[in-house]
């Protein structure tokens, strides 16, 4: 069996008689534009129901992990199947092909080259290659923010204190007054001797959509190479990565995307490959970007399940995603911004967010927040406490109603005038 039989094979063992019907409800609402779409409860019942979600609590947690619809459940099962059925065959014969095939697929979501992207496993493994694969020397800079995902403030720690570099860490506003604020403030951290600049797409805590292009733009007139962060941007809100001036943009898939745990991606700019240490030593060309591919034995069906993630993200449409969970978002923070004792530590400005936010009770620390909604209102969110972020981050998913929210808001409501 060659790679496209096979590919193609397995996308049709994947079907089952709930994809036809979700066709068909899609279909019905195609001439609707989904800025009115976003608030028809009518077909995101209809969307929910591929969910198979949990009666115990009200999930505002996706943010972790967006759980599979079952069309794509269904599939990576069938992947799971085949390749126990395979075996060492497949491994030996056909995954190297495979791979790169999602991973084309991937780099055409992306808007970039496909010699500019491999899979990997999450976020984490993706930045961390950079930060750590640098050629870094004694007295160089690399500028980030508070606000950034600890496991890479952690891999900066790391290389400050095995190559002698200077971690210069800012705190981003939350509640800038405009971009160029944000731009100013990391301009004002480079120095002469500033190598690297990490920045969040979307800052994971808040919910805050920073300017990465003017960031980037700025960055590169100084000389400074910049890495992104998009852990929570990729299949979230539509934007193509080479419009983002970026040099490095890593992502997981298993959040917005909806692939099963297990997958991420790298983009490096072409030019920039060949500056980068891969974490396992392996042979390649310098500039051959699956040099930085080599991890070892890998988890095969979550791979191939990226397809069937991207056909069911296209299916439901990248544009009526990003307008349902904005429109979602806005629907309970619009009316709690103004209650008294709530703190909403996410931008007001409907371009600064998009699914996430943050909201805290002035009289509650977060982790007791949490653990009030989850106990007393059947909510399940998370806590943070640091980087000047008070409360607990709210991350609904398509499948998510307004009445779900309408719970959350009475909760805040009551626990704020407490």
């Amino acid at each position: 069996m060659d790679k496209r039989t096979f590919i193609k094979n397995i996308s049709l063992l994947g079907a089952t008689p709930a994809v036809g019907h979700l066709d068909k409800w899609i279909k019905k609402y195609e001439h609707i534009m989904p800025g009115e779409l976003a608030s028809d409860e009518v077909f995101w019942e209809g969307i929910r129901k591929d969910y198979k979600l949990k009666a115990d609590y009200i999930n505002l947690e996706n943010g972790y992990y967006c759980i599979l619809p079952q069309e794509t459940l269904e599939n990576f099962i069938v992947h799971v199947r085949e390749i126990n059925y395979q075996g060492a065959y497949y491994m030996r014969t056909t995954q190297t092909d495979d791979k790169r095939v999602m991973a084309e697929k991937l780099a055409t979501m992306a808007g970039c080259s496909k010699e500019e992207l491999i899979i990997t496993r999450n976020t984490t493994e993706s930045l961390d290659m950079v930060i750590s694969g640098m050629h870094w020397q004694a007295g160089d800079e690399a500028v980030m923010a508070e606000q950034d995902y600890g496991a890479m403030l952690d891999m900066f720690k790391q290389v400050a204190a095995r190559y002698g570099v200077i971690n210069k860490v800012l705190s981003v506003p939350n509640h800038p007054s405009s971009d160029e604020e944000i731009v100013s403030l990391y301009a004002s951290a480079i120095t002469p001797k500033t190598k690297l600049l990490m920045v969040c797409h979307i800052i994971n805590v808040t919910g805050q959509i920073l300017p990465v292009r003017k960031i980037c733009d700025m960055a590169h007139n100084k000389g400074v190479k910049v890495l992104v962060d998009g852990a929570h941007a990729f299949a979230h809100f539509q934007y193509a990565i080479p419009e983002l001036h970026c040099d490095y943009y890593g992502t997981s898939l298993h959040k917005w995307l909806s692939v099963p745990l297990g997958a991420g991606f790298l983009y490096v700019k072409k030019e920039n490959i060949k500056d980068v240490w891969p974490i396992f030593g392996t042979e390649g060309k310098e500039d051959d970007i699956y040099r930085l591919n080599h991890t070892g034995t890998h988890a095969v069906h979550t791979d191939l399940t990226i397809t069937n993630a991207i056909d069911y993200y296209f299916k439901i449409g990248a544009e009526r995603k990003e307008q349902r969970l904005r429109y979602l978002q806005h629907y309970w923070t619009d009316k709690v911004r103004n209650m008294p004792g709530v703190i909403v530590n996410t931008p007001t400005a409907m371009e600064r967010s998009c699914g996430i936010a943050n909201v805290g009770i002035k009289s509650v620390k977060p982790g007791d927040l949490a653990d009030i909604l989850l106990k007393k209102y059947k909510i399940y969110t998370v806590a943070i406490d640091y980087a000047n972020v008070h409360g607990c981050r709210i991350t609904p998913n398509i499948y998510t109603t307004p009445q779900e929210l309408d719970q959350l808001v009475k909760a805040i409501s009551e626990l704020g005038a407490q």
